[in-house]
């Protein structure tokens, strides 16, 4: 029996985590969005992942646990918190403290396209199993100035059996063109839907929202909602 000694010695590999979704968090950095936003975003983000309702709604999935990672993106992508499970207050403090501390290291104009694709290398990479995966894509515009064409990321991650949704940063008159652009253009897969920031005042109502729909996950194809 000596020859199992050893093998006592070395860690078992860990089990692969399950959860009920996986939600990649894309935060739009590039040049149109200036210091200040971005900080603006991290702390609608981390207001949203700590609020009751969010809590609540990761609550009543199956597994009672999400697991999140937070990535800006602009012409790279940068992972701000990586993948963490969520599975109740502490947790979500957590994420948000570790949200608020980091620099922001993307930079550059828009690659949406190299963006999605993160998402989808961001999901398949890991060791976490779920139930379903999604992206959450929020940003100013549709522009896409380097990598890969957005139609071409969009149809490759929704190959992979990825939603997409999308939460589009209004700033002027054109605000009901990006709503559509999101639409036609960003988001795909079962459930797909839009939640747009019409203002700074709503922006962390705009991301709770979203969050606690994503995580219900009780969506038809195609919603279109703006907040109050």
């Amino acid at each position: 029996m000596r020859w199992l000694i050893p093998l006592l010695l070395f860690p078992l590999p860990s089990l692969a985590q399950e959860v009920d979704l996986e939600l990649v968090l894309l935060a739009d950095a590039s040049g149109s969005i200036d210091q200040e936003e971005v900080v603006f975003q991290r702390q609608g983000y981390a207001s949203a992942i700590t609020h009751p309702d969010v809590l609540d709604a990761i609550s009543t999935t199956l597994t009672g646990t999400i697991a999140v990672t937070y990535v800006e993106w602009a012409a790279n992508q940068v992972v701000v918190v990586d993948w963490q499970v969520i599975d109740g207050p502490e947790a979500a403090q957590d994420f948000a403290a570790r949200l608020l501390l980091p620099p922001r290291l993307a930079t550059g104009r828009n690659a949406i396209g190299a963006a999605l694709l993160e998402g989808k290398r961001l999901i398949e990479d890991n060791p976490i199993t779920s139930l379903r995966q999604v992206i959450d894509f929020s940003g100013d515009s549709v522009g896409n100035f380097s990598g890969p064409r957005i139609a071409d990321a969009r149809a490759e991650v929704l190959a992979a059996g990825i939603t997409i949704n999308g939460l589009p940063i209004l700033r002027d008159d054109r605000a009901e063109d990006l709503v559509t652009a999101y639409e036609n253009l960003i988001i795909g897969g079962p459930g797909a839907f839009v939640v747009a920031a019409t203002s700074r005042d709503t922006f962390a109502a705009a991301v709770r929202r979203k969050l606690v729909l994503e995580i219900a996950g009780e969506l038809p194809q195609i919603q279109v909602a703006q907040t109050p």
